[in-house]
């Protein structure tokens, strides 16, 4: 059987680092409950001269490099993203045009936090069905240009950055990509929204006064859904692979909050050491949460092969989604 496997993780986050200690300077909230209600203590934030396109094309030449391929070797870029540079064109041709990947195709995948794991999920079926292909898979978000700073409920909880991987076909019956699990509830789009810059409302003085073009939020209600909404799509991902919840190695979920991770741990009975945390170093990046993630969790050696890794994701729209992998 031919599966699609991970040849190699990169990740990017701008040099620039704001922590809750400089935000209770800017708005009324503090370190402590800042830290005790989410796990953040602090974000990285995209300068002006860094585009979403910028952090997407360090974090894929940072994972082309551990893979040992050149750009050119990609047949396809697909980026994960709700912050592009720009409507058109996508921010996937903006990276193939900066990594210099004259033979791939390109496009942009918008499932919010998601949209890691959906781009790694359409990618695998395009392997699958076309095994001579090798794949970049990026999640990247400059959230920083849709936060309102203002809004401390909100503020404190997003941070820009990128992350990549590389994947190309195995024939290793127990190595790569074992399943991938989509799921979207469109009816509870209000929940988690930004409402402006797209065609249903044009920006005018009035979009631009009300804060339209600001990431919206209704945070008791994210949260239930998400919970349930995670361990769903994780159960779905375990009993397609026959796995059980100690048989997994390690569990790398969307960083947004760490209660959501906790509440995760504890439903699948696995042990602290057994999930990967960075939320308190990069906050929600949205779909460059995960392979930053992984990226560090390869990097620092907690990946080792064989390892049997659950991926869990929830977002806006509402999306989420889920996948088996083993290293």
């Amino acid at each position: 059987m031919i599966r699609s496997r991970i040849l190699g993780t990169g990740s990017y986050a701008p040099r620039k680092v704001l922590s809750n200690k400089e935000l209770e300077s800017m708005i009324d909230t503090t370190d402590e409950w800042i830290t005790t209600r989410t796990g953040i203590r602090q974000r990285h934030i995209a300068s002006d001269d860094e585009p979403n396109s910028l952090l997407a094309a360090k974090a894929g030449r940072n994972a082309l490099e551990m893979a040992g391929l050149s750009a050119e070797d990609m047949d396809l870029i697909i980026v994960g993203t709700f912050t592009p540079d720009m409507p058109m064109p996508s921010t996937a041709c903006l990276v193939q045009a900066e990594l210099g990947a004259k033979r791939a195709g390109a496009f942009d995948v918008v499932a919010a936090c998601s949209g890691f794991l959906h781009a790694l999920a359409i990618a695998d079926k395009f392997i699958k069905a076309e095994p001579t292909q090798k794949i970049l898979v990026i999640g990247s978000e400059v959230l920083s240009r849709r936060t309102n700073w203002s809004d401390r409920s909100t503020c404190v909880l997003f941070g820009d950055g990128a992350g990549a991987v590389v994947l190309a076909a195995s024939e290793e019956a127990d190595s790569g990509v074992m399943s991938t699990h989509l799921h979207a509830d469109g009816r509870l789009w209000e929940l988690l929204t930004v409402r402006g810059l797209g065609t249903s409302c044009m920006v005018d003085e009035d979009m631009l006064k009300q804060g339209l073009h600001y990431i919206e939020m209704n945070g008791r209600e994210v949260f239930k859904h998400a919970v349930r909404a995670l361990e769903s799509a994780a159960m779905e991902a375990l009993e397609a692979n026959g796995w059980s919840g100690e048989d997994i190695d390690l569990l790398v979920a969307h960083q947004a909050n760490i209660r959501i991770l906790e509440f995760l741990r504890e439903r699948l009975g696995l042990p602290r050491e057994k999930v990967f945390i960075n939320i308190d170093k990069y906050g929600n990046t949205s779909a460059a949460s995960i392979p930053i993630a992984l990226d560090e969790a390869n990097r620092s050696g907690v990946l080792k092969p064989g390892h049997k890794v659950l991926m869990v994701s929830f977002g806006g729209g509402f999306t989420w989604a889920s996948a088996a992998v083993t290293w």
